[in-house]
């Protein structure tokens, strides 16, 4: 008798979770490029194909952690509320971010999160995927901005728009983990980060003009 589906989801969630801690606890203790995806399959006990159905690249078995924050930004701007501009609804989103501590902000001191930063800019490989996951959080801002006007995510001044935000929200990012790499706690970056941010989203609203702002 074949298992409710219920159950078999649950069962394919705690190996992809299984997988996925095996491989981070791994790559943390050895480094990324030293471990291979059979030693990731044989610590978590699954075969390199089961390993390979949920993870289909060894990158993935890092990025899988970032990957919800693809569309994040897009589905800010779709999600806000009446009357609110997508740039305000994305500073909004930004600042709330800094408050809890949002990792995706770097504004995050524990230690198994500076780890794994850490270990994502060690890797050329890790580095490369960074850059694309960049691109594709772009352009999916780009595409709910164009829904936002009726118009395409083609448009020239839809992507300029999409890339100004995205590269800004990654430079606030890194500042803010660059400190705290740096040994400075949270909680002491934090006031300073909010300044940042706003300083940044204003000067956003002053390039960016009317155009979604």
């Amino acid at each position: 008798m074949d298992a409710p589906a219920g159950l078999r989801e649950r069962k394919k969630q705690r190996t992809r979770e299984a997988i996925a801690d095996a491989a981070i606890a791994m790559f943390m203790e050895y480094g990324f490029d030293h471990v291979s995806c059979a030693d990731v399959a044989a610590m978590a006990e699954v075969s390199k194909p089961t390993l390979f159905k949920h993870f289909p690249t060894k990158e993935d078995l890092v990025l899988h952690r970032i990957a919800d924050h693809e569309d994040e930004a897009a589905m800010v701007v779709r999600e806000r509320p009446a009357g609110e501009s997508p740039l305000a609804a994305l500073r909004r989103h930004f600042l709330a971010g800094l408050a809890a501590r949002d990792p995706i902000t770097g504004l995050n001191d524990a230690p198994q999160v500076l780890a794994l930063y850490r270990m994502m800019e060690a890797s050329p490989t890790l580095s490369v995927r960074l850059l694309r996951f960049a691109a594709r959080r772009a352009e999916a801002l780009a595409e709910a901005l164009a829904a936002e006007a009726g118009g395409s995510p083609e448009d020239i001044t839809t992507r300029v728009v999409a890339h100004q935000v995205t590269t800004t929200l990654r430079v606030l990012a890194d500042e803010n983990l660059r400190r705290v790499a740096g040994g400075s706690a949270s909680d002491e970056v934090y006031p300073e980060a909010v300044v940042a941010a706003e300083r940044a989203f204003d000067m956003l609203r002053c390039g960016i003009g009317d155009a979604y702002a």
